[in-house]
């Protein structure tokens, strides 16, 4: 079975490939760069652009299932391009299936697809799209599963769509590291009263997941959220991991209507002035730190028997142990 990863050098994309290498799968990459990672294990890497549709066009021919891992991340940016990487790459990776006869493409999504202004407790994926985004990272993921999930069925091509939470793991670039190291700056404040809850997904089981609904024959224009089954209490749970690696713990508190208020006024200064680089703080993020995100995994349980071979504490050992000596 041959099998291609667009983004197969990132955090999920790498841990995807080796699982799909223990199952005796054929791997394939497509990505920008270069990895020193992908060259040892022996995979075969196409450099290219997801907007390039000759480009996806080459990679994607001769493949059995095509792995959407690849996507513009982030709470802040030009909307043009996450644009032009999460709308347009999309759209040519549903073509260069269609034109190559794929017959299943497993699409990486998100829950920010929904509104986190508003508290998520325990939603399944009836839970409908918003009417108003925050973020250009939203819009343009929400756009490119939409697009996913109506090209089901197309000329024989299987489709779905995969929302994991809050990924986390070794190897992790951007979320835990960039709290821990914000906590170490003393920059981190609990948004409102610390007692929101979230979903989490371990990268390895997320890996896992994106295989399992690879395999079934139940899964064919649908999207399914696929976190760890049980919530955390978010600030709780980041700071039992802060004290376990040495870092101060997020003790620093701010009013959920407060840091809401700012970020909308720093957004709007970004885009008046406007500034460059990241400003720390935003709608989005202010929700994503402020309010419960919690998601039921009971249709990917029943679809196609989603579950986590790697249990959370041993998760959290194999998190500890790779990020001890690095903070």
């Amino acid at each position: 079975m041959k099998a291609l990863v667009t983004g197969g050098g990132g955090f999920l994309g790498l841990h995807l490939v080796e699982v799909l290498l223990q199952k005796g799968y054929d791997v394939n990459v497509f990505c920008r760069g270069q990895y020193d990672t992908l060259d040892a294990l022996g995979v075969n890497v196409i450099q290219g652009d997801l907007a390039s549709a000759e480009q996806v066009m080459a990679a994607c021919a001769g493949q059995d299932v095509v792995f959407h891992v690849a996507a513009k991340t982030g709470p802040f940016g030009a909307y043009d391009e996450f644009e032009r990487v999460n709308v347009t790459g999309t759209q040519n990776v549903i073509a260069a299936c269609i034109g190559n006869d794929v017959k299943k493409l497993v699409y990486t999504s998100s829950p920010s697809v929904l509104s986190f202004a508003d508290d998520l407790s325990g939603v399944d994926e009836s839970w409908p799209y918003p009417d108003f985004m925050v973020s250009a990272y939203q819009h343009t993921k929400m756009l490119a599963e939409q697009q996913v999930l109506a090209a089901n069925g197309t000329d024989g091509l299987m489709t779905v769509a995969l929302r994991p939470h809050a990924i986390w793991g070794p190897r992790d670039t951007q979320l835990l590291p960039f709290i821990i190291e914000r906590s170490k700056q003393g920059k981190l404040a609990v948004i409102g009263d610390g007692t929101n809850k979230i979903s989490v997904s371990y990268v390895e089981n997320t890996a896992h997941a994106h295989v399992q609904a690879a395999e079934s024959d139940r899964v064919g224009g649908k999207v399914y959220f696929i976190n760890e089954p049980e919530p955390v209490e978010m600030w709780s749970w980041i700071n039992s991991l802060l004290r376990e690696l040495g870092v101060p713990e997020v003790t620093k508190q701010l009013p959920y209507g407060v840091a809401y208020g700012l970020g909308y006024l720093i957004e709007k200064a970004y885009q008046w002035l406007p500034l460059k680089g990241d400003p720390g703080l935003n709608r989005a993020v202010v929700a994503a730190c402020g309010k419960d995100h919690y998601f039921d995994v009971s249709a990917a349980q029943r679809d196609f028997n989603l579950h986590s071979p790697v249990p959370m504490d041993e998760a959290v050992r194999r998190f500890l142990a790779y990020f001890r000596g690095r903070v």
